[in-house]
């Protein structure tokens, strides 16, 4: 053998040891919805067969409500980013918000399109199961561009439109989660499929929040769990590199819905811009920048959010 091929089984040898390690102390094994549901589907959680996925969901509050709140999470986030939201507005509405294809408990598209118009039908066909003929409909980040994209389709079904650091607009983000920037890079996304370190997963949540004091344990614990169920990682890698090309920005101007327009003011992954191009093209909005919030208000000031939102629905 020669010294050139030494050195190659030396450098072989070294990276299969490498990787090995990565393995053992950053792989985790996918978990199954059933050893999930305890942690994070306990009653009123329901699910329900839609487009051959089984949807996890939560209907809550007055029943007889025949305007119902509907909240849609963003990337990588669960129905249970709206937690706090909803133990308020239940009081006096009725609120549904479900987990979205490639996410939470729902799981993956099963035929890997996340385009912006199989989003659309999805929640067009859960509105319907769900025997929603109207509704007020919100959205963080991923989730507010399929509710205005949802609204300029089926404007008869929305009646008032909540954007909260709504993504839409061309991206001209100062930070993106690590988890996203390496669900875009060749190979290393395909290692992300069953390598997810928990470091990982807190500075991405960390990346999205102004005060990171406010990133708990348990919220590290939410997200990475949720990320493991079966499909979950490969359709975040999936969905990062779909590109929206049906994504109607130059139709915002002709939505007529009355549209809160909600944002942090430290939202680092879609920065305060993309608030003003929204407040500049929706005919009949309102808008409201918070200060020292980041990306996602609901969960990083709950109660200062929704007292926003009581006033706009009131």
């Amino acid at each position: 053998m020669t010294i050139f091929s030494k050195i190659g089984l030396g450098i072989l040898l070294l990276l299969v040891t490498t990787i090995s390690l990565i393995c053992l102390l950053f792989g985790y094994t996918d978990k199954s919805v059933d050893d999930l549901k305890t942690n994070y589907a306990p009653p009123p959680s329901a699910f329900v067969s839609i487009m051959d996925m089984e949807v996890h969901y939560r209907n809550e509050g007055h029943p007889n409500d025949s305007l119902p709140i509907v909240l849609i999470h963003g990337t990588g986030a669960s129905l249970h980013t709206f937690n706090e939201w909803t133990v308020e507005l239940a009081k006096d509405r009725r609120v549904i918000r479900m987990d979205l294809p490639g996410f939470g408990l729902t799981g993956p598209f099963p035929d890997g399109d996340y385009s912006m118009a199989h989003y659309i039908e999805f929640i067009n066909q859960f509105l319907i199961q769900q025997k929603v003929n109207r509704c007020v409909l919100g959205g963080n980040s991923l989730g507010g561009q399929i509710a205005w994209n949802f609204t300029l389709h089926h404007p008869e079904k929305v009646d008032k439109l909540i954007l909260i650091d709504a993504a839409g607009y061309p991206l001209e983000s100062k930070e993106v989660p690590i988890a996203f920037r390496l669900a875009r890079i060749p190979i290393l996304n395909k290692i992300l499929t069953f390598i997810t370190p928990r470091s990982t997963v807190r500075a991405s949540i960390e990346s999205v929040y102004a005060d990171h004091s406010k990133v708990t344990e348990e919220l590290v614990d939410r997200y990475l769990e949720l990320t493991l169920r079966e499909g979950n990682r490969q359709g975040l890698v999936d969905r990062m590199n779909t590109k929206l090309i049906d994504n109607k920005v130059d139709q915002i101007k002709h939505i007529k819905a009355p549209t809160l327009i909600l944002w942090g003011e430290e939202d680092l992954l879609i920065p305060t811009k993309s608030a003003y191009r929204f407040q500049t093209d929706l005919t009949n909005d309102t808008l409201v920048i918070m200060p020292n919030v980041g990306h996602v208000p609901m969960e990083e000031s709950p109660m200062e959010s929704l007292a926003i939102v009581k006033a706009f629905l009131e």
